[in-house]
């Protein structure tokens, strides 16, 4: 689930969609190749983007029991071997074993014979194919991450029983990687926009926010105007029902994690006749206000940081460079990292290390735990703190905006916010909503807020986006739907656990099953416990007893 700090507007999707939830994958820790590169092959033309275009509303689609959609389900995807992958080979990932296809998709599903596209697969087949009991689609979440990246460079998160029993199966969705990826920006206009900080003056702030905002959309409608109104994840979900028919499987079994929660109540929500064991980690609540839930998540960041920071000084005083006090080290990181605004870092590449980069590459590692990406935290504030040298820093950043070392940049960033646009467009807050934000705010994440103001909160998500969806904030109950496993982190800074809690309750029938400890998710992160209760529910159909709470 990405986030923005709200006092770095700078980012052209806190300008589009202020306050609305920004998502990534829980998958962040392994290489991964640019996602042109994803599945081998080049992205589909059938859907090539010219213009605008506003879709006239229709009837809801009716999936399968439509005649005009037999034709996409009733396709056979031609699985072959992945062609070689130099980027896999360097990170020596074997993905020898796995097969990569294609999956035709109305464009638009309530005109289906209108336009088409063509989204990416990538497939581990079922090790034990006498033991098989079907495929397990995954997503990993942004929107914007990709499906098939997930399978490729997580395979190993797959191991045992679920690679045993299964054929899993990652897509990179509409709009993202391999699948007619959403392109606004070129490179050099990227990487001119992150290396600038925004005025600190809310007035100054705002006029360039709407400059950049302006070249924004006009460049994704001028490349992409015709994908954008048809991203959401609403239409992810029906390319799903579409894949569950296309591989032979009555009932869709999926992995969620992060906005992938979101694409799965989606999914059950549409068909909830054809939903059989979903599992939803790191869940975003469907119901909540938008708003509310972005600013929810900055308070969950800003705690992490404040224990990263006291971890720090606690438990590894030699590598640390944030001092001896444990309840100021979050402060002193916060200084200096506000302070790159005036004398920004230079890396070895030239490029400038500015306090917005800089903040944004440590909340790449606040998504990882006290195990894994704290310590590379430690010593990227260690080699900026102490050495003067950004280079750490800068990398966790570019990870975490999707530019490779060659200075490419993925289709991620620029379709989180195609597609959130194309779920929700939040109204402008009231100015007393507005006030209770910012003072929420300064109160309970002062640090990662600094400098926001009322002016930052006063437009509707999405207001100047060429495309308005008339989705809306609403619980999922996926009546009829089997029995749904919701998983939570306490201590999940993207997707407060509140969230976890909220979408367990909505729908009609599922369970909670919690994980005790920090970072976004808890698929792959090594929890024996955690692995045991996923692994019984998607192969045998069995539910963690009520109140599972694995530390």
């Amino acid at each position: 689930m990405r986030t923005f700090r709200a006092a770095r507007p700078r980012v052209l999707l806190t300008a589009l969609a202020a306050g609305t939830l920004l998502l990534t994958s829980a998958c962040d820790d392994t290489a991964k190749p640019s996602q042109d590169q994803a599945a081998g092959a080049a992205p589909a033309t059938a859907a090539s983007p010219t213009a605008t275009q506003t879709p006239t509303p229709t009837p809801k689609p009716t999936g399968e029991a439509d005649p005009a959609l037999k034709p996409f389900y009733g396709q056979q995807i031609a699985w072959a071997a992945c062609p070689a992958d130099p980027k896999a080979e360097q990170a020596k990932i074997d993905i020898s074993g796995m097969q990569c296809g294609r999956l035709h998709v109305p464009l638009d599903y309530a005109n289906p014979a209108t336009d088409a596209l063509d989204l990416a697969l990538v497939k581990l087949p079922a090790a034990k194919p006498d033991q098989r009991i079907g495929s397990l689609m995954v997503n990993p979440g942004g929107p914007g991450e990709s499906g098939v990246e997930m399978v490729e460079y997580g395979a190993k998160d797959f191991s045992g029983a679920l690679h045993n029993r299964f054929d899993v199966i990652g897509f990179d969705p509409r709009g993202t990687g391999g699948s007619s990826p959403i392109t606004c920006l070129d490179d050099k206009q990227r990487d001119e926009q992150s290396q600038v900080d925004e005025p600190l003056d809310p007035a100054a702030r705002k006029t360039a926010s709407d400059r950049k905002e302006a070249q924004y959309i006009a460049a994704c409608q001028a490349k992409s105007g015709k994908l954008l109104p048809f991203v959401g994840t609403r239409n992810s979900a029906r390319d799903m029902d579409v894949l569950r028919a296309a591989v032979g499987d009555r009932k869709l079994n999926y992995l969620g994690v992060s906005y992938g929660t979101y694409l799965g109540a989606l999914y059950a929500e549409e068909f909830p006749k054809n939903s059989g064991r979903l599992i939803l980690d790191g869940a975003v609540d469907p119901a909540a206000d938008s708003l509310d839930e972005g600013v929810d998540q900055q308070i969950g960041f800003e705690k992490s940081f404040e224990r990263f920071a006291a971890d720090c000084v606690d438990n590894h005083a030699e590598e640390c460079s944030l001092g001896s006090n444990p309840d100021k080290a979050a402060q002193k990181a916060a200084d200096f990292l506000d302070g790159l605004r005036d004398h920004p870092l230079t890396a070895k590449d030239g490029r400038k290390l500015s306090s917005g980069l800089a903040w944004t590459g440590v909340v790449r590692m606040l998504y990882g735990d006290e195990k894994t990406d704290w310590q590379y935290l430690r010593n990227g504030l260690g080699w900026a703190m102490k050495r003067d040298k950004g280079d750490l820093l800068l990398a966790f950043a570019d990870d975490y905006d999707g530019r490779d070392q060659n200075g490419h940049y993925n289709a991620t960033q620029e379709a989180l916010g195609a597609i959130r646009c194309a779920d929700m467009s939040r109204p402008a807050p009231t100015p007393e909503k507005a006030q209770e934000v910012v003072a929420k705010l300064k109160a309970e994440a002062p640090l990662m807020s600094k400098g926001v103001s009322v002016d930052d909160y006063t437009e509707a998500g999405c207001a100047h986006w060429p495309f308005q969806s008339p989705e809306k904030p609403h619980t999922v109950r996926a009546e009829g739907a089997d029995p749904i496993l919701v998983v939570g982190s306490t201590g999940d800074p993207a997707t407060p656990y509140a969230a976890a809690e909220a979408l367990a309750k909505g729908f009609a029938k599922a369970a909670l099953l919690t994980r005790v400890g920090e970072g976004h998710g808890a698929f792959g992160k090594g929890n024996a416990c955690i692995d045991q209760a996923m692994e019984a529910y998607l192969t045998e159909g069995t539910m963690p007893p009520e109140g599972t709470r694995c530390s």
